[in-house]
């Protein structure tokens, strides 16, 4: 294990920045565990940052990939995509292999979480970088007692990708799938080979199981998840972004959200059980 490194500075916000021994660098932020940058070994920026983002104790930051846990969205009675993307989490690890460097943030439920959710939880968020790889992992465990209560959850990587330009962007991999349009809450099935956003989208897929490629002028990334069984793909469009006031009139060209996530069905976690999910990014 390599000694934790001192929080630096981003934006006014402790954050930890990363580099692995071949040059692929992260920046994670200490409030949400939030990773804010990711940059491929001899590569550009990935991910998509709002210039206009808040940079405020306990303010959601618009982009990266924030961590939604325990609540997606508006899915349940509690606080909007969840308290964890609001929090300051701890570097509790990080290790070098001379190929790879990989860190992990810890929440533990406190008198704070308490505020916001009645159940004693555990939450680690593990980033693990090398050459063109990202790999992001999110573990959760219910470490009540044997007598102790079961709790459920929704969650996501709400994974902002960079684009150069949406509406010339494509997404491959969802030909014949179901999802659920968030935009009326009607179900359709996906019967073109790419997606191409062309207005607001807001999608939620269950049951994605297969890899998909975002083809992004000379850009392709693949895009792979394991333990999340659902895919939210989100862009705002001209109207909603405009009303944002953490995201320029213009940002949603240079974006697409395309998130591992547990939505469909909560994840319920009995005493002493633990869940995790992954998703992976790899330019190719």
């Amino acid at each position: 294990m390599t000694e934790l490194p001192d929080y630096t500075d981003f934006n006014g916000l402790e954050a930890v920045h990363l580099q692995s021994p071949d040059g692929a660098k992260a920046v994670i932020t200490r409030q949400g565990a939030q990773l804010v940058s990711w940059i491929p070994a001899g590569g550009k920026e990935q991910l998509y940052l709002s210039p206009d983002s808040f940079f405020e104790p306990e303010m959601a930051i618009r982009g990266g990939v924030p961590i939604i846990f325990p609540q997606f969205a508006d899915t349940g009675p509690f606080h909007r995509h969840g308290f964890a993307r609001l929090l300051p989490w701890r570097l509790s690890e990080l290790r070098e292999d001379g190929k790879s460097v990989l860190a992990v943030f810890t929440l533990e439920a406190d008198e704070v979480s308490y505020g916001y959710w009645a159940h004693p939880f555990k939450a680690e968020f593990t980033v693990a970088l090398e050459g063109q790889r990202l790999d992001m992992e999110l573990e959760v465990e219910n470490p009540d007692q044997e007598e102790g209560e079961p709790f459920s959850f929704t969650a996501a990587l709400h994974t902002y990708l960079k684009v150069k330009e949406v509406e010339e962007s494509t997404l491959t991999g969802l030909h014949g799938a179901t999802y659920l349009d968030r935009c009326d809450l009607q179900e359709y099935r996906d019967t073109g080979t790419e997606l191409q956003v062309e207005e607001e989208v807001d999608r939620l897929y269950p049951g994605i199981t297969k890899p998909l490629m975002l083809q992004d002028g000379d850009r392709t990334l693949g895009i792979y998840a394991e333990g999340f069984p659902d895919l939210v793909v989100w862009n705002p469009w001209e109207e909603k972004c405009g009303a944002m006031d953490d995201m320029p009139p213009s940002g949603f060209r240079y974006m697409l959200c395309v998130e591992a996530a547990a939505v469909a069905q909560p994840i319920e976690l009995a005493p002493g059980e633990t869940w995790w999910g992954r998703q992976s990014l790899v330019v190719v």
